[in-house]
């Protein structure tokens, strides 16, 4: 096991790539704290775990909750940002109200949980911040114009806020995955081709987190992309 012991927060830590995280973070010996909007899906009495349900799409609440974690859980010296939701059709087909809410989700409410956690990271002697970001942060796409903003706004914010922290031992990653073999494609009209080569498995991300967060303290891993032996798209 390593020798220096992580207390990270994960959002999203219910499904997915948060879950798969939270799950190796754990198995390595550090403590995770684990945000979701549903603590039931987590299971009880997993040691080194503690959940905390919250909402992160509820912009108005959001502050004043965040205050609470940071009060509640002062030793928390990471933060691994997976949660987020996937809308794609062109501009058109999406209300203001779903603009709103994708962006909401995909990116402020990332700032949120940042702007609320920095002070006390910043006086910590090991900090970091990795953001969940997607191969759309790279690249616009077709039905991809809410996302794929969602996803470039985090990206430099990022970048801006690496700038902002490199007095301090705050590292900032992003982690740009391609398509991973999730729920996220359960709602939606595409997912990753049959086989295995097709889409990367949560935990191919996971491992890079776990890199980045058990990396030298004096080194900063800006950004990792990751990505499928074979991109295959395949429309239900």
């Amino acid at each position: 096991m390593h020798t220096v012991k992580r207390t990270t927060l994960v959002t999203g830590a219910s499904s997915g790539i948060g879950r798969a995280i939270a799950k190796v973070l754990l198995q390595q010996g550090h403590h995770v704290i684990g945000v979701s909007r549903d603590c039931g899906k987590f299971r009880q009495n997993v040691m080194g775990f503690t959940g905390v349900q919250l909402d992160l799409s509820d912009l108005d609440a959001l502050p004043q909750h965040l205050n609470k974690l940071v009060n509640t859980y002062p030793a928390i010296d990471s933060v691994v940002f997976c949660a987020g939701q996937g809308q794609f059709g062109s501009l058109e087909e999406f209300s203001y109200r779903q603009i709103n809410g994708l962006m909401g989700v995909n990116f402020t409410s990332q700032a949120f949980v940042t702007r609320a956690l920095l002070p006390a990271l910043k006086r910590k002697p090991r900090s970091d911040l990795v953001y969940i970001g997607s191969e759309a942060a790279l690249k616009g796409s077709r039905k991809g114009a809410v996302y794929c903003a969602s996803k470039f706004a985090l990206r430099g914010f990022t970048q801006a806020l690496r700038e902002e922290c490199s007095k301090s031992n705050v590292r900032v990653c992003l982690v740009n995955p391609g398509m991973v073999r999730t729920e996220f494609f359960d709602t939606l009209s595409f997912s990753p081709g049959d086989d295995g080569s097709n889409a990367l498995l949560p935990e191919d991300v996971a491992q890079a987190v776990l890199y980045v967060l058990e990396s030298r303290a004096q080194m900063v891993v800006d950004e990792i992309n990751l990505n499928p032996l074979n991109k295959v798209i395949k429309f239900k």
